[in-house]
């Protein structure tokens, strides 16, 4: 093993490391968060085929593992993504990436854990890479900005030993076998991808972590039966809960629910704890669907001495009632 480079990035423009937390609380709901994830392996950069969600257990720590296999990541590509205000996400034979901003693996990442490693092995087979996000480490160190270390290596017939870094000490790698162990797991689905994991996952009152991971061995779920405020559940508290959960469509608290409708237009497979999502065509499960054209009027702008007509954008919502299933569509869109 080769080491290319070892390095620890300071982003241009200075984040306080408390930053990594308020930009995860746009996510109020954790599967938006894990979707952030899977958008990433779903946009045509990356173009992967397939895409593992699972959760395990890695010295003793409670941990949910994301992994493609995509085309991978380079050393520069880590880079960008592991920082903040990249993204170089365009249009490749017809297919529209959905990240625009460079900033979903920061925030879905971050909502779901503290703590988050990224494996990398590249489409050229040559180049791996090892990168960490972790509000742990920066508190451990100190940090007044974030900072985020990341190892590039490359394969060669010779094997030489990682010298001390930043990862092996403050994450729960701590060996350079127990990395490569890691990057052998991507090489197992294919000839590159990307494998990320994340721990010291978020808690609630009541409960170790958000997720139900016991009740269904091939699901994750969002329990909806947490007493109130992590208190001593009453009768009247148990009937809201349970009232709450009959209203509430299976997608909301159902991680293999809410895979199987996540695209219109689905072109990769997602596994969840071993077993494959069946993909359900959200638009052809609908009983009712009523479409609305919405034309936005035009705009004068009086900062500039003639009119300006503001060019016409194109504005979809998508509304969804459901009451058992997936009732009621109301599509709005523009031209």
């Amino acid at each position: 093993l080769d080491v290319l480079h070892h390095s620890a990035i300071r982003f241009s423009t200075i984040l306080c490391p408390m930053f990594l937390h308020t930009n995860s609380t746009s996510h109020t709901w954790p599967f938006s968060a894990i979707a952030e994830l899977i958008d990433n392996a779903y946009d045509p950069d990356v173009n992967a085929k397939q895409f593992w969600i699972d959760k395990t257990q890695i010295k003793k720590q409670d941990c949910l593992i994301f992994m493609d296999n995509g085309n991978g990541l380079d050393y520069e590509k880590m880079h960008k993504m592991l920082s903040f205000g990249y993204s170089d996400k365009r249009v490749i034979n017809g297919k529209h990436p959905i990240g625009l901003y460079g900033n979903g693996f920061k925030s879905g990442s971050m909502r779901l854990g503290k703590d988050a490693i990224v494996f990398s092995k590249s489409q050229d087979g040559d180049t791996m890479q090892v990168g960490m996000l972790s509000q742990s480490y920066l508190a451990q160190i100190k940090a007044d900005e974030i900072i985020v270390p990341i190892i590039s290596f490359q394969c060669v017939p010779h094997s030489q030993s990682l010298y001390r870094c930043d990862i092996l000490h403050y994450s729960i790698f701590n060996t350079e076998n127990e990395l490569l162990e890691e990057l052998k797991a991507i090489s197992s689905t294919g000839s590159s991808g990307t494998r990320i994991i994340v721990w010291n996952l978020r808690r609630t009152i009541a409960r170790p972590t958000e997720f139900d991971f016991t009740s269904f061995s091939d699901d994750i779920k969002i329990p909806l039966d947490v007493p109130l405020d992590g208190l001593e559940s009453t009768s009247e508290q148990y009937r809201a809960i349970q009232s709450e959960l009959l209203t509430k469509p299976e997608s909301y608290y159902s991680l293999r629910a809410y895979c199987s409708i996540l695209y219109l237009k689905p072109r990769m497979q997602i596994i969840i704890r071993g077993q494959k999502v069946k993909t359900e065509l959200i638009s052809k499960s609908l009983a009712c669907i009523a479409k609305d054209h919405y034309k936005p009027n035009f705009v004068v702008s009086f900062l500039t001495p003639g009119p300006l007509w503001m060019d016409l954008v194109c504005v979809r919502a998508h509304v969804v009632i459901s009451s058992r299933r997936h009732n009621f569509c109301l599509h709005l869109e523009g031209n």
